[in-house]
């Protein structure tokens, strides 16, 4: 199990410190959520900002596009530094060729499915990517309550990945706190994104152990 703080719920007047502890505390991928204000009613940050602090970790840089057309910003996320680049099925009409073109970048590439979307919209590009992620909440902003019945598509994605000899990881964005991991655990995701449970934790790394599969509640 792989835990990815979502540095959406991070102190932003010192980014660079949040990113480094947290890292030290046992984070597995840095979550970077990128909004336009356009696919999400939000605006959070962009490529400038990853390039900043990409100097100060060695972890993996988990981008997730929240953009309407994502490739006119592949180029740029890339040169940022990040390692795996996602992008919503729902944000463009060639997702296809999206994939293609971060994977021709030497960069993991990942697709998510907004809680409104059919989990059989991947299936298209199931062969191709290195992630799959299920947003247990609608995106845009942090904060939801976990969207339970999305965890249908995480079971049926796991059953694909075994049934087509794939390997892709299953990531799960939304609501996660160490109750709602067990149940993401159950249905097979090996990658968990956490942000306000992890950022607003008076112990960040106690936040981050109770993902994990070892932890008690």
């Amino acid at each position: 199990m792989k835990i990815a703080p979502s540095i959406l719920s991070a102190d932003f007047s010192k980014l660079g410190e949040e990113v480094t502890s947290i890292v030290e505390m046992g984070a597995d991928y840095i979550h970077i959520d990128m909004m336009d204000g356009q696919f999400v009613p939000n605006i959070s940050f962009g490529p400038m900002v990853m390039k900043a602090i990409r100097p100060l970790t060695d972890a993996t840089f988990d981008a997730h596009l929240m953009i309407d057309h994502p490739e006119r910003y592949i180029d740029a996320v890339v040169d940022a530094g990040a390692d795996i680049i996602t992008v919503h099925v729902e944000a463009t009409e060639h997702i296809h060729r999206v994939i293609q073109q971060i994977k021709a970048a030497g960069k993991k590439a990942g697709v998510v499915v907004n809680p409104g979307t059919p989990i059989e919209a991947v299936l298209p590009v199931i062969d191709l990517v290195d992630l799959v992620l299920v947003m247990t909440v609608n995106p845009g902003f942090g904060g939801q309550s976990f969207i339970e019945s999305q965890l249908e598509k995480v079971t049926k994605l796991a059953q694909w990945r075994k049934e087509k000899y794939l390997n892709y990881e299953i990531e799960i964005d939304g609501g996660v706190n160490a109750q709602t991991a067990q149940l993401c655990r159950e249905a097979g995701a090996d990658v968990l994104v956490a942000g306000s449970y992890i950022f607003g934790a008076a112990d960040r790394k106690t936040a981050i152990d109770s993902l994990r599969p070892s932890y008690e509640i």
